[in-house]
């Protein structure tokens, strides 16, 4: 039986402020001019949906991205419909069949519930400064610091997020930057401030450096 994935398509439009962002990074970075220029297709595109994108984020936590998709496809196909109203009423074993931890399962129930019952109210975040967003997110079970910046950049579309935990952020500063040594926090913290107040467009481009397929939350 063919199953029909009904999450949210993303929307291939980019941020209002990539064509600058982007003139500006190559302007001012040998490294990303030449990869500006190498993936001149690629862009952040949008699924519109706090709910998903957050729940795509939990997937995808410490796994590789292929995996990430291969475990969402049969959690979607299992859920059929990724809302938060869906998932409340799922098992977290249930859940856990489709190839998710057990605890992943529980945090996206949990995440459903604070959905539901207006724990988070996505509609506050578009107005509201990135660490404020990030300190909200946090209090929910399951989302760290990284999960909460994958959702600044993914659907929120902030243009200067710089995830200091993100491995491939770490080894693609270490390819180009570093000459192959990965950076420390610190060290990688003081080398975003070079692509300020563009660093959701350069991390965007230093992923694609490692990995030309496009990820989306």
């Amino acid at each position: 039986m063919s199953f029909v994935d009904k999450s949210l398509a993303v929307k291939p439009h980019p941020p209002s402020y990539w064509p600058t962002a982007c003139a500006e990074l190559a302007a001012d970075d040998p490294v990303m001019a030449a990869l500006i220029a190498r993936y001149p297709d690629c862009v952040l595109g949008d699924r519109g949906d706090p709910f998903q994108t957050l729940a795509r984020a939990i997937v995808g936590q410490q796994i590789s991205v292929k995996a990430a998709d291969s475990v969402w496809a049969r959690f979607a196909a299992y859920a059929q419909n990724v809302s938060p109203e869906r998932i409340a009423t799922l098992e977290p074993d249930a859940l856990a069949a489709c190839g998710l931890s057990r605890r992943k399962a529980e945090y996206l129930v949990d995440l459903a519930g604070h959905f539901i019952d207006g724990r988070v109210e996505p509609t506050r975040w578009k107005r509201m400064e990135d660490e404020a967003v990030i300190a909200e997110l946090v209090d929910v079970r399951g989302i760290g610091r990284w999960t909460a910046e994958m959702f600044l950049i993914f659907n929120l579309r902030r243009p200067d997020v710089w995830p200091v935990d993100d491995i491939g952020l770490q080894k693609a500063v270490a390819l180009h930057y570093l000459a192959g040594d990965r950076p420390t926090p610190r060290i990688l913290r003081q080398h975003g401030e070079r692509h300020a107040p563009w660093r959701t467009v350069a991390t965007w481009y230093l992923w694609r450096s490692l990995d030309p397929a496009v990820v989306q939350y």
